[in-house]
């Protein structure tokens, strides 16, 4: 069987558009949320959030769109895979439409807030950020968002083992080189970090959930209940007397305005 190199695979050719079709349940019960100072800092200076327009692009299920719908941020949610958008939950300020990174059908000049949650890393860089260059108004704001498996956590850094373990080291374990075309663009500037604590409580439905939610990891065959074997025997490790876990993350965020 051939190996993925994580180093020279662009993730952008490895059917993004698809692959999270059989796990759109898993995602919306069990991918984690993210903190709200990540969503203050994103809206901080932009203006009375029922004024804004934000454009969350590969919004999944909507987990990020509906974070800054509920701070009353009106969001077009770009979503190109339909199982995703299916799964979504309903929002009145919240409008999902079909569409990709490369080509949102957005108008010129018309987005207050381009967002992009735990998706960036499957787009083409180079045309993604045309586009997003595009939509957006005269020095209005691109947020970059990912939740990382905090390093410092143990069992967070157990879980992280088995998951590239298992999926091979799937390039996508190594998502943060994905930022570079954001930090060297002429399209952005001013491009400042910001960076949270998130921890997500899991009991071990949710562990195994929230795996199974990763679309490089088997959801069948020998290597399926491998491993649920390992994911079981780490919630018997690290469960608390409540029967939780938590899985710990280091929220990013990457922030720049149009040029």
């Amino acid at each position: 069987m051939s190996q993925i190199n994580p180093e020279t695979t662009p993730l952008h050719t490895l059917n993004p558009l698809n692959r999270f079709s059989d796990r759109a349940a898993d995602y919306v019960k069990y991918r984690p949320s993210y903190p709200a100072d990540a969503i203050d800092i994103i809206l901080q200076g932009l203006g009375e959030n029922s004024q804004l327009v934000a454009a969350d692009i590969g919004a999944g299920t909507g987990i990020s769109s509906r974070l800054l719908a509920e701070r009353g941020v009106n969001v077009i949610a770009i979503e190109p895979n339909a199982a995703m958008r299916e799964a979504a939950k309903p929002h009145p300020l919240i409008e999902f439409r079909d569409g990709t990174a490369e080509f949102t059908q957005l108008p010129d000049n018309s987005i207050d807030l381009v967002t992009c949650f735990q998706a960036f890393h499957w787009f083409n860089s180079e045309p993604t950020l045309l586009e997003f260059h595009r939509i957006l108004k005269p020095s209005a704001r691109l947020a970059v968002v990912w939740n990382n498996r905090d390093k410092e956590d143990t069992l967070t850094t157990e879980y992280s083992r088995i998951v590239r373990e298992v999926s091979n080291n799937h390039p996508a374990e190594s998502r943060m080189q994905s930022v570079e075309p954001l930090l060297v663009t002429p399209y952005f500037i001013n491009i400042h970090e910001y960076t949270f604590t998130y921890r997500q409580q899991l009991d071990l439905t949710g562990l195994i959930g929230r795996a199974m939610s990763v679309s490089y990891l088997p959801r069948e065959g020998l290597a399926y209940e491998q491993l649920i074997d390992r994911f079981q025997e780490l919630y018997q490790r690290f469960r608390n007397e409540s029967g939780f876990i938590y899985m710990v993350y280091r929220t990013s965020v990457h922030l720049g305005e149009k040029q």
